[in-house]
């Protein structure tokens, strides 16, 4: 046996909370990396305009010399003053006209320079490596007159003051945040359990609302983002509080018409008991309790029906049927009742098969609608030996716009003007008529035309004619031809 891995139950808190921690904690450590990178170049610019003035200030103190030479010429205060660091060492440079060595560090790299050096006398900053150590080194051309190219003086620091500085800067960002961060998590939490307060208030209310409380809630009184689900719950009230009314009310028109039949039995079934009863009694009350199950048997029929038809909260399964084989497969299963009532029943209409025949349908109910219409026409036409009743079932369709008529007619006595609404009423049967029935079969009728999107009317079949007999027509909408 295979067995289905059940979906665990998700808390909306867990994953809201989730959805919005994750992000911020993913976004921790590259605000490090971001503080990191601004720390280190603000920790370069002081000490770079350092490196700027003692190279500029070195420069000063180049001499012309005739030739044309450059000589370099450092007074020892100025000497000690470059020296004088506890955390860096302070390197210096200088080479001629002729890229001879001047004074400083011999070994510090010199920059690189493709084609003529630049005479804009400005500094220039650069990274380097001297003696296995990282430095930041500070460069200047400065032009001799008749010399081809410019001297160089060059003067170079390493790097430790510089990461002190944007350690420092890191602590002072970062640590706060240390602390930072915890609260908003805090803070964050708290909001999260402000915000779905209101869930919970509405849980509350349903709870405690009694079971037969089908009311709608109030969809103001909830956020605009749990307005729509409120929305839902209470069209699916609406719905449950229609379906508990059908029911209801099919129990009532149960018991309402099964009442007669039921009390007809029970008085036969004394009859047929009492003493001194002949045989011809007890066969008439035998007959009389047949027909009374007949009679029940039939309301109990159209009662499931109706309740069937009325069932608009359950989804109906459709698929395509051909309205003219349906109906054909009724008319046939009613000819053996004609025959008896000694009625011409007949069919005139397209045969089976044509698209423009078929439709998206219950073929269960479609067949009960027409059922009840050919019915109801069997027992309202005439069957006297001098005018016999003729009942005529018709299905038209336009090829063109794919509209579809289904007919049924009959030369009974027909309905009056007042009383073809009321027809479709449960149990409403007009008055004068000796015929048998439950009043249920056209409310059926317009049940199922309704579920099928059609429409039901009635009409005379012979206007001008005594009598002028009925046309119940269901007419069903056009559809979009199949591509």
């Amino acid at each position: 046996m295979i067995k289905i891995p059940q979906r665990t139950q998700r808390s909306l808190f867990g994953e809201i909370l989730d959805w919005m921690l994750t992000p911020l904690l993913l976004l921790w450590p590259l605000s490090l990396a971001l503080t990191w990178l601004v720390a280190q170049n603000l920790a370069n610019k002081p000490f770079d305009r350092a490196l700027v003035y003692n190279v500029q200030a070195l420069a000063q103190f180049i001499q012309v010399m005739p030739g044309p030479r450059a000589r370099f010429s450092l007074p020892q205060p100025a000497s000690e003053l470059l020296r004088a660091d506890d955390s860096d060492n302070v390197y210096y440079q200088v080479l001629g006209a002729s890229g001879e060595f001047l004074s400083g560090e011999r070994e510090l790299p010199a920059p690189d320079a493709e084609g003529e050096p630049p005479y804009d006398g400005e500094p220039q900053l650069r990274d380097a490596e001297f003696r296995g150590l990282p430095v930041r080194v500070a460069h200047l051309w400065v032009r001799i007159d008749g010399a081809p190219r410019p001297a160089l003086v060059q003067v170079a620091e390493t790097r430790e003051k510089r990461s002190v500085l944007a350690a420092e800067i890191i602590k002072g960002v970062m640590l706060p945040q240390f602390a930072i961060l915890p609260l908003a998590v805090l803070l964050v939490w708290l909001a999260l359990l402000r915000g779905i307060k209101p869930l919970s208030e509405l849980e509350e209310r349903i709870r405690a609302r009694r079971p037969d409380d089908l009311s709608p809630l109030d969809e103001h009184a909830v956020p605009q983002e749990v307005a729509p689900l409120v929305a839902s719950v209470n069209d699916l009230l609406e719905r449950l509080e229609d379906s508990i009314a059908m029911q209801k009310r099919f129990l009532a028109d149960a018991a309402h018409q099964l009442k007669t039949p039921l009390a007809g039995l029970r008085m036969q079934a004394d009859l047929a008991q009492r003493e001194g009863s002949s045989a011809e009694d007890l066969k008439q009350s035998l007959q009389q309790i047949g027909l009374a199950s007949v009679r029940a048997t039939h309301t109990v029929n159209q009662l499931l029906a109706l309740a069937r038809a009325e069932a608009g909260g359950v989804q109906m399964a459709r698929q395509p049927c051909d309205l003219v084989q349906l109906t054909l497969e009724v008319v046939r299963e009613a000819v053996p009742r004609a025959l008896e009532r000694r009625i011409d029943l007949g069919y005139e209409g397209p045969e089976p098969g044509a698209p423009e025949l078929t439709r998206p349908a219950n073929p269960t109910l479609i067949k009960e609608m027409v059922r009840n219409l050919v019915d109801n026409a069997l027992n309202y036409a005439p069957s006297r030996p001098g005018r016999p009743g003729v009942v005529t079932v018709r299905v038209r369709g336009d090829p063109f716009s794919r509209a579809l008529a289904l007919q049924v007619e009959d030369n009974g006595p027909g309905l009056p003007l007042s009383e073809r609404a009321r027809v479709f009423q449960p149990f409403y049967r007009v008055l004068g008529t000796k015929v048998d029935g439950s009043g249920l079969g056209l409310p059926i009728v317009q049940e199922i035309a309704h579920r099928h999107g059609a429409e039901v009317g009635v009409d005379d079949a012979h206007p001008g004619h005594e009598p002028p007999g009925a046309c119940f027509t269901v007419r069903f909408p056009a559809v979009d031809p199949a591509p």
